[in-house]
């Protein structure tokens, strides 16, 4: 962004000599204003709304527009700005692709989406994807609880993290997992939640 002097004339005479209005060397600046281009960048357009899978919030600029383009952006802002975990991973060159992130988002939508008590929170921090919640372990025999959570991370190779129902005061400590054990374990984890 550009910001004038608003005084064009501050250096302009009152002797009636005429000179072109100028601005003081001072006075022209450039503010770099990345940390609002890339909140543009990762507002989904038109909303979140209901979502029912990562999939259905895909609508921001940095889920359409050139790969690179958007890394370069990301990269320009710096490592702490909010954005979703695949491109975290993919800054960091622990993931090919925005496609191949997606495909593993996918994955675990079309493996959780299809059994019954795994609903699909879209609004998770700014930027970040949603995550996936079992319902049945919200409550228990001591009241409500944290359900068993399954959301996705750049911590490790797998980019699945299971944070197992939790009750009481402490933090839930995620479990790594990769779509694969998910898949392999779906039913023990349910029955043990």
């Amino acid at each position: 962004m550009t910001v004038l002097d608003p005084d064009l004339n501050a250096d302009h005479s009152a002797t009636g000599t005429k000179k072109l209005p100028r601005q003081r060397d001072h006075a022209l600046r450039v503010e770099p204003m990345l940390a609002l281009e890339w909140s543009h960048a990762i507002e989904a357009a038109g909303g979140v709304g209901v979502a029912d899978s990562p999939a259905a919030t895909r609508r921001a600029w940095i889920h359409r527009a050139d790969e690179e383009q958007v890394l370069a952006l990301f990269r320009a802002v710096g490592p702490d700005a909010p954005a979703p975990w695949w491109l975290r991973a993919l800054s960091r060159g622990r993931i090919a692709s925005r496609a191949a992130a997606f495909a593993i988002e996918d994955e675990v939508t079309r493996l959780l989406g299809s059994r019954p008590g795994w609903v699909f929170v879209p609004w998770a921090s700014e930027g970040e994807v949603g995550y996936w919640e079992f319902v049945p372990s919200e409550s228990g025999v001591y009241g409500p609880a944290e359900p068993t959570t399954v959301q996705f991370t750049d911590r490790h190779p797998g980019f699945v993290d299971l944070l197992p129902a939790h009750r009481g005061p402490g933090q839930r400590q995620p479990i790594e997992f990769t779509v694969a054990e998910l898949r392999e374990q779906i039913e023990d984890l349910e029955n043990i939640a």
